[in-house]
């Protein structure tokens, strides 16, 4: 399996015309800092589709940090706001909670 990392999120976009399925994975990741005394925590977005390339398994992965507040325990936003982004390149893209085992899972016969 390759795994190919891309920094910016319109380019992971670009690639999405190569995935074998139509789910798109993702995670949060909670960005501590004990010294933040802000109202808004960041979070981590990590993002993966799988592609393949004849015999040959690629990941496609991107991580976007997101600022929310605190008091906001509703990832479910975040999610809908990444849903719309992405209708504009492919409506039939589905996000899926998931880490890398997930995938391989849902991808085996």
């Amino acid at each position: 399996m390759i795994v190919i990392f891309i920094d910016d999120i319109e380019n992971f976009l670009s690639f999405l015309d190569k995935r074998i399925m139509d789910e798109v994975f993702y995670e949060f990741k909670e960005i501590k800092n004990d010294t933040d005394l802000s109202l808004d925590v960041k979070i981590e977005v990590v993002l993966h589709f799988l592609a393949k390339a004849k015999d040959t398994l690629i990941l496609y992965e991107t991580k976007q940090i997101i600022t929310k507040p605190i008091s906001s325990n509703n990832d479910s936003n975040v999610i809908d706001t990444l849903q719309k982004i992405f209708d504009k390149v492919d409506t039939s893209i589905r996000f899926i909670k998931g880490k890398i085992r997930e995938i391989f899972l849902s991808y085996s016969p």
